[in-house]
């Protein structure tokens, strides 16, 4: 109780700090005008963040640009009750969870319960979702359900990603970054107008890359290594006042090195009812390894500690994880029409993923995997927003989407029996087409009410089918060995074949109230329901898993707020308390089947959940050029109803933490721009974010799954040239290079897997602007 009540009183310093500055904070309004209007969508027109009777938090791009950000995965700690990361052996698959709802699997059968949107584009898959942010304008991170306006699958929110636009001015940017671990950044952008004020272009492009933090005991070389290429082009013409239409293009390429699994050596008896034939223990050599075994950070059955140095293994498979993606947006935006403002987006995404892993993570052939999923997805909104009178606007729209995945894994089994291998495949068709409307009201010249309703028609047809073969050559073999028998199975017929086709009804709507106290003052309260859909089961072991398939889960969310203003718009404080009702939750569920001594996949469908909570988020400018901020986050996420069986037996999980839902969540941070002679500064910006203890990737809530709490340090230095002709600046990021596990995947039957969070990084930074 202490130890919270500390944190509780480090979350809540910054309000001190804050109240003890007010009278110089009057004293200086007048001169400076205060704390800056952020202008957001998060209700898909533009309206300045302290009108939206939303939860959501805003991140400007030359903030990600300065911190030197090159993903979403990079804001993990920064925003109050959400989660940002990854699945623990398949980095390029993102787990988002906000306000303890979240998907924790890495194939695309599952779904997504936070929606990930880009330029008004809603991304299905998680496979290449922690976006790679360079010339972004800001990120959006809407806290609860978003249905009404964003559609299905965001019972937990949303993150909303808007790129730069083209400024109808010559000019641009380049930059280069360096940094520790070889770190090498080159950024760029380019603004022209080729018709003045009709059609205006901006091209930007990023390569990033650097060397892994791991550490290979087979060959003494470093692992996941970093390596993207990226360049976006977007076309705005504007014909007349009326009219506005943009075309983007992006094409992303990644080649990184193979996922890192962090397995480490244990006693004999160390693995959980498992398999025997994956000791490996520490200080020992296999197939010629130049370093030795290293040690579990999972010691038996224990928590997870990172250790000061990082060393996987890879002696099997290829050091190769590639990704091609292309995406296509259309925007056609025409005001003043009869029917109102009219907004049509078309999106399409295709992309690529190819990738081996060593699964065991030692130098030892126990077991590898060669994956590849290929997909796309086409969505279409229509929309308008229309005046009904005075006192009364709305919108009104419709929305399509279709998309497809196909995907591979084929499984070595060496540990086994040398040369087992079992390939599964998974083929998907998933179609969504729904009608939304929302009203405004204003009831009195304070008052507002809003109201929201989205009816959704939703089908999957699925087909999953499981195949062993023996004698398969090892994946280090030439590909045309593998791919022979790869192309074997793949004809069938098929020793396990499973699938089925089903579709689903839902209706989510949103009410809610808001009341305008004073200038830059809001009040609201809302209830809004969201739901996600059903789906199947593709990662299978037997047939039932892959037949029966899960229902919708259903979220309703009660939430009240504060957003205010004070003394002359130097001190903003916005508040919000919820309260969840989780129903039919899906939860995935890898297990292992002790009889047939083997692991299956499936989602569940648990009874209830209840998750209640608040996040605050304050800002103070208490003198000119000093800007002081802090959060604080607190959630209370349990099972309500949950009668779960592993292998037998059964668990009543009332009370349980639901996965990747740490209670606690703080973040303080300053920042300072000092003038110099000739309009030219220098900003100073240090920050410190906490997250408390968190459960991850195990239903029971198992010691192995605990991600254990974290504190990080970040800061940077930047001198800015006069009219920002160019700049310097040093930053780092875990300054205190604290070593922390972020993710851990307790396999059941087997092992822990764990992935490690980022060391200290560091580097130093060069802009020239034109």
């Amino acid at each position: 109780m202490k130890t919270m009540n500390w944190k509780l009183m480090a979350g809540l310093s910054v309000i001190g700090l804050s109240a003890s500055s007010f009278a110089a904070m009057a004293q200086d309004a007048a001169a400076t005008g205060g704390i800056e209007d952020i202008v957001v969508t998060a209700q898909k027109k533009s309206e300045n963040l302290q009108s939206v009777p939303i939860s959501v938090s805003a991140i400007g791009g030359d903030k990600i640009a300065n911190m030197n950000l090159t993903s979403l995965q990079g804001l993990q700690g920064s925003v109050p009750n959400v989660q940002i990361d990854n699945f623990a052996n398949t980095p390029q698959s993102a787990v988002f969870n906000i306000r303890g709802i979240g998907v924790i699997e890495p194939d695309p059968y599952a779904g997504n319960t936070v929606g990930i949107v880009v330029d008004g584009v809603p991304q299905f898959f998680s496979m290449g979702a922690l976006l790679d942010t360079y010339d972004v304008d800001r990120v959006e991170i809407l806290r609860g359900p978003q249905g009404t306006l964003f559609g299905a699958n965001t019972t937990g929110g949303v993150v909303n990603v808007v790129t730069k636009r083209p400024s109808g001015e010559f000019g641009g940017y380049v930059k280069g970054t360096y940094g520790n671990w070889n770190r090498f950044d080159l950024s760029a952008a380019f603004d022209a107008p080729i018709v003045q004020d009709k059609l205006a272009l901006r091209v930007a492009g990023i390569h990033s890359q650097r060397d892994g933090w791991v550490t290979n005991t087979f060959n003494g070389k470093s692992m996941g290594d970093k390596n993207l290429d990226a360049v976006r082009a977007t076309l705005v013409y504007t014909p007349d006042s009326d009219l506005k239409i943009t075309l983007q293009g992006e094409h992303v390429a990644t080649r990184n090195g193979a996922p890192v699994v962090v397995n480490g050596g244990r006693p004999y008896g160390g693995y959980l009812n498992g398999p025997e034939a994956n000791y490996v223990p520490a200080g020992t050599y296999w197939n010629g390894s130049v370093l030795p075994m290293y040690e579990s950070p999972c010691a038996g059955t224990g928590t997870c500690k990172a250790p000061k140095k990082y060393f996987s293994g890879n002696n099997e498979v290829p050091d190769t994880s590639d990704m091609n993606t292309y995406f296509g947006i259309g925007t056609i935006e025409y005001s003043n029409s009869p029917i109102g403002d009219i907004t049509s987006i078309t999106g399409y995404k295709n992309f690529t993923l190819f990738e081996y892993t060593d699964q065991d993570g030692t130098a030892k052939t126990n077991n590898a995997t060669r994956r590849q999923t290929k997909a796309w997805s086409l969505s279409q909104e229509l929309r308008t927003a229309f005046d009904v009178n005075d006192s009364i606007n709305a919108v009104v729209g419709g929305f399509y989407m279709k998309n497809h995945y196909e995907h591979y894994q084929m499984y070595h089994l060496d540990f086994a029996l040398p040369g087992l291998a079992q390939l599964n495949l998974q083929d998907q068709d998933n179609e969504s087409l729904s009608a939304f409307a929302q009203t405004y009201v204003d009831l009195t010249d304070r008052l507002k009410l809003q109201a929201g309703v989205r009816y959704t028609h939703e089908k999957t047809d699925a087909v999953a089918t499981l195949d062993s073969a023996l004698s398969v050559p090892a994946l280090t073999s030439p590909n045309w060995a593998v791919d022979s028998v790869l192309g074997d199975l793949r004809k069938g017929p098929h020793q396990v074949n499973a699938g089925g086709s089903k579709s689903w009804d839902q209706v989510g709507w949103k009410i809610g109230l808001d009341y305008e106290l004073g200038q830059n003052q809001l009040v609201y309260a809302s209830w809004a329901r969201g739901f996600k859909s059903g789906g199947f089961t593709g990662r299978i072991s037997n047939a039932t898993d892959g037949s029966t398939p899960f229902d919708p889960e259903t979220v309703d969310t009660f939430e009240v707020g504060l957003k205010a203003d004070f003394l002359d718009r130097r001190l903003r404080t916005n508040f919000a308390a919820f309260m969840t009702n989780y129903r039919d939750m899906q939860v995935a569920q890898i297990g292992y089947d002790s009889v047939r001594r083997e692991q299956y996949n499936r989602i569940l469908n648990a009874g209830k959940a209840e998750i209640k909570g608040f996040e605050a988020e304050i800002t103070a400018v208490p003198t000119e050029g000093l800007t002081l901020r802090g959060s604080l986050a607190y959630l209370d996420a349990k099972y309500k109803t949950f009668d779960y069986v592993e292998n037998g037996t059964s668990y009543n999980l009332k009370g349980y933490d639901l996965q990747d839902a740490p209670k606690w969540s703080s973040t303080l941070g300053i920042n300072y721009s000092y003038a110099l002679p000739n309009d030219a500064r220098i900003v100073a910006d240090a920050s410190w974010s906490y997250t408390a203890k968190k459960f991850y990737t195990a239903i029971r809530d198992t010691p192995r799954s605990t991600v254990q709490a974290t504190y990080l340090i970040d800061a940077l230095l930047t001198y800015h040239a006069p009219d920002d002709k160019y700049t310097v600046g040093l930053w780092g990021k875990n300054l205190l290079d604290k070593r922390y596990i972020a993710t851990v995947y307790d396999s059941p039957g087997y092992m822990g897997l764990t992935g490690y969070a980022p060391p200290r990084q560091y580097g130093v930074s060069v802009g020239v602007n034109f």
